[in-house]
């Protein structure tokens, strides 16, 4: 089946509003008559409204890194839904290794945010994947099933149709070790299984699966070329205009 590849950077922290409005000033020329993929950004959010302002009827959407379950609240430091909406953003990234290894998300607060997001029309970006350890005590399956079965609890496939994937084995995260194209199709199989299990199989087969993992010009093209890689979650080649473009462009 064919799915329209997306090409998501995510710049963690980096990048002042100034930065991120050179950035857009470079990157915007580069990918401006480029339709076959879907490309979305996503800052922190102090350079959302920068990123916005810079992107306004572009070919680029802009979106967050992270969200909270709750429409508003008692809760500093959190952003919900609804003021993402309001500010123009289109995407948010849930779940990623780095929030849960240093800031206590679970698969349990994921699936929270999840149901959240779905609630809205914004585009969930849920990731997964398995750490070193659990990759050598050959446990990479069984993580994945969990994180997808805990994701997906209590959410109906009416609501999953606009869910993106994005497989990121921890070990190949800044590290320069990138899974090889066979090992990362071989996850995404899975957990196109596991979408299928809980929400059919024609969303199954509708599911974008994006690979994140060590992404640059150099592995992109061989990376896209496996038909269970519907795009990629780049996160430090994104930092530079010219670097994403070749990857968007792979």
């Amino acid at each position: 089946m064919q799915r329209k590849k997306l090409i998501a950077a995510n710049w963690k922290m980096y990048k002042t509003p100034e930065e991120t409005r050179g950035f857009f000033t470079l990157f915007l020329p580069l990918v401006s008559h480029h339709h076959r993929d879907e490309i979305v950004v996503c800052p922190p959010y102090v350079d959302l409204a920068t990123a916005l302002e810079s992107a306004r009827e572009s070919n680029v959407a802009i979106g967050a890194q992270n969200v909270h379950w709750e429409k508003e609240g008692a809760f500093t430091g959190e952003i919900s839904s609804i003021m993402l909406l309001a500010v123009g953003c289109t995407h948010v990234i849930i779940g990623h290794s780095e929030r849960r290894q240093y800031c206590g998300e679970t698969d349990d607060t994921v699936n929270l945010r999840l149901k959240a997001v779905l609630e809205t029309s914004l585009t969930p970006i849920v990731c997964v994947g398995e750490v070193l350890e659990e990759r050598e005590a050959g446990l990479t399956e069984d993580v994945l099933r969990r994180q997808c079965t805990r994701a997906f609890y209590k959410i109906s496939a009416k609501k999953a149709g606009k869910l993106v994937i994005a497989y990121e084995p921890v070990w190949a995260i800044g590290t320069g070790r990138t899974a090889t194209p066979s090992i990362a199709a071989e996850a995404h199989s899975l957990i196109r299984a596991e979408a299928a299990k809980n929400f059919g199989q024609e969303m199954a087969d509708h599911l974008r699966i994006l690979y994140g993992g060590s992404v640059k010009p150099e592995n992109a093209k061989a990376l896209m070329s496996e038909e269970e890689i519907d795009g990629a979650l780049v996160g430090g080649a994104s930092l530079d205009p010219n670097s994403l473009a070749a990857i968007v462009k792979y």
